[in-house]
């Protein structure tokens, strides 16, 4: 079987937290030709437990995001299974001594991706979901004179309190699991992975979606159980839980100004984002509040709040699940890119 990505290999890697990756892949993906003037490149990262895949449904002819025009750039975040991974990294850092990885360690590796591999210098727009999100408001911020827009939807610059905190019942639920095996595991801890998904259905999607019965009457399933088994069950027992655990204590970690350039000066890092951004929370979301969405505006000097108006929750956001709010975040992206 071919495969439809590439992996650019990045050598040794000195992470923040003082591991080495030696080795170290960054698998990515690529659509649409680069212009002979280097100046048609959208970055667009990978969400939680998502691989290249899962990004495709916001590009495509006649969307903001056209191979047409654009060269957008999909790197896979380290623990996603396809870059670096608990999954796929050699001994002695494999499984459970999968190094600690921060959003700046991933966003330092694409920043070395788009630079060395392509000769890229400049980014027309970063743009991403949820922990996508997270990776655009460090590109803003480690590199703020790269590129001239961002559109970070449903997410954050900072994992907020809360958000740790719900993020914390997510992986309770899936250590509880004996076969877990403080991740040495000889097969797949299926009962921590399916009880994973169920803390996971409280949060994903909003009280007012749960209250419109859109699980059965849009997304067609028979039955609430039937939702939580086939969705969200379905969803997270074909991954890896050491690379979903790797990823969870990235997005619990995720922080602009934890690095050396802001010395954990949150106001300044966002203060130091110069592209132009339309920060987009959905109205619904559970996990990233419009709220943090305000203050992370305010204190950034060229930002417009963006609500998303929707009921689906987290999932106003990706992966494509309800058209209407994938048409409407279209039409912000092309409205970012045509100002």
């Amino acid at each position: 079987m071919s495969l439809d990505y590439e992996i650019h290999d990045l050598g040794e890697v000195v992470l923040q937290r003082g591991a080495t990756l030696r080795g170290c892949k960054m698998a990515y993906k690529t659509f649409g030709t680069l212009s002979p003037a280097k100046d048609n490149v959208i970055v667009y990262p990978t969400w939680y437990s998502g691989q290249h895949y899962d990004n495709e449904w916001l590009i495509g002819p006649g969307r903001a995001l056209d191979p047409a025009k654009y060269f957008i750039i999909i790197p896979n975040m380290l623990g996603n299974g396809l870059s670096s991974s608990p999954s796929n990294t050699p001994e002695p850092y494999n499984a459970a001594r999968f190094p600690l990885v921060t959003a700046y360690d991933n966003v330092r590796a694409q920043h070395r991706l788009v630079t060395e591999k392509f000769g890229i210098e400049h980014i027309r727009l970063v743009t991403g979901w949820s922990m996508g999100a997270l990776q655009t408001f460090h590109w803003g911020a480690l590199y703020p004179d790269m590129m001239d827009t961002i559109a970070p939807f449903c997410g954050s610059a900072k994992c907020s309190r809360h958000n740790f905190v719900f993020l914390e019942g997510v992986k309770a639920a899936l250590q509880a699991d004996a076969a877990w095996d403080n991740g040495w595991y000889k097969s797949k801890p299926e009962k921590g992975l399916r009880a994973m998904a169920r803390v996971y259905a409280g949060w994903g999607f909003s009280q007012d979606f749960y209250r419109a019965e859109l699980d059965l009457k849009t997304l067609g399933y028979s039955s609430l159980e039937d939702f939580l088994v086939a969705f969200w069950e379905g969803f997270f027992l074909p991954k890896d839980a050491n690379n979903l655990l790797t990823m969870l204590w990235t997005w619990q970690n995720g922080d602009i100004s934890a690095n050396e350039v802001y010395g954990g000066d949150f106001k300044k890092a966002l203060g130091a984002i110069k592209a132009k951004a339309y920060v987009m929370p959905g109205q619904t979301d559970l996990y990233f509040p419009v709220a943090d969405s305000e203050f992370e505006v305010a204190n950034m000097p060229n930002a417009e709040l963006i609500p998303v108006p929707s009921i689906w929750g987290h999932f106003a956001g990706g992966p494509g699940t309800n058209p209407v709010d994938v048409d409407f975040l279209d039409g912000k992206l092309k409205e970012l890119l045509a100002s």
